[in-house]
């Protein structure tokens, strides 16, 4: 049986610390999850590539630079409650367990929501759920949250989504813009919601999160 806790180092060591990200508990839950495990058995040889990994139906499992800067973007504290959009398999989903008091995430098919479900169960992650509806929806009976993640690119994000956010939370997502795009955190103040420039990444567009005139940025 391979040993990848080595990769995971490596993973760490090469493409998420030279990043900038240096918040000790994003770190550990970096090096203590499992990567491997939330991927389709046939890329697990490649679940620790510095790329977006392709999880199938223009779906990707965000880079680990990427993900590991939107986490320390976000400040997660341990009371908080996140909602995560577009799980894919669970990884992102296990990774905020270990940093926050619980984790609400959204799958838009049964199967992969079961799958996610399975797999976090799998790895004794018992405070996280995984819930199946259009991904722009979220879900709201959970709400409102502190932290909203959204894992893939937008083009803009629906006001439903957006007023699912405490007052005072933050979300984060990849804006794709043309071949390229760029990360922003939203802050919610007073009812507004107000983006900065993160950083530079890139995702594909997620279904549901097209710009519209009502909403573009």
């Amino acid at each position: 049986m391979t040993d990848y806790a080595p990769r995971r180092t490596m993973m760490v060591d090469t493409q998420v610390r030279p990043s900038d990200v240096t918040k000790f508990p994003i770190i550990d839950a970096m090096l203590s999850v499992p990567r491997e495990q939330f991927v389709p058995d046939n890329l697990r040889e490649a679940a620790y590539v510095g790329e977006n990994l392709d999880i199938g139906d223009d779906r990707v499992l965000l880079e680990p630079r990427t993900l590991g800067k939107m986490l320390d973007a976000l400040d997660i504290q341990p009371n908080h409650v996140a909602l995560d959009i577009g799980c894919g398999l669970g990884y992102s989903t296990a990774i905020l367990a270990n940093l926050c008091d619980f984790v609400v995430a959204v799958e838009d098919t049964e199967q992969r929501a079961e799958e996610a479900q399975a797999l976090l169960s799998g790895q004794g992650v018992d405070n996280a759920a995984v819930m199946t509806g259009p991904l722009a929806d979220g879900s709201e009976k959970s709400g409102p949250y502190d932290i909203i993640m959204i894992e893939g690119g937008v083009q803009s994000v629906p006001e439903a989504l957006l007023g699912q956010l405490r007052e005072g939370g933050r979300i984060a997502c990849v804006f794709a813009e043309g071949n390229l795009g760029v990360v922003r955190v939203g802050h919610k103040l007073d009812g507004s919601i107000h983006w900065r420039f993160a950083f530079n990444a890139s995702a594909p567009l997620l279904a549901g999160f097209e710009n519209t005139a009502e909403f573009a940025l």
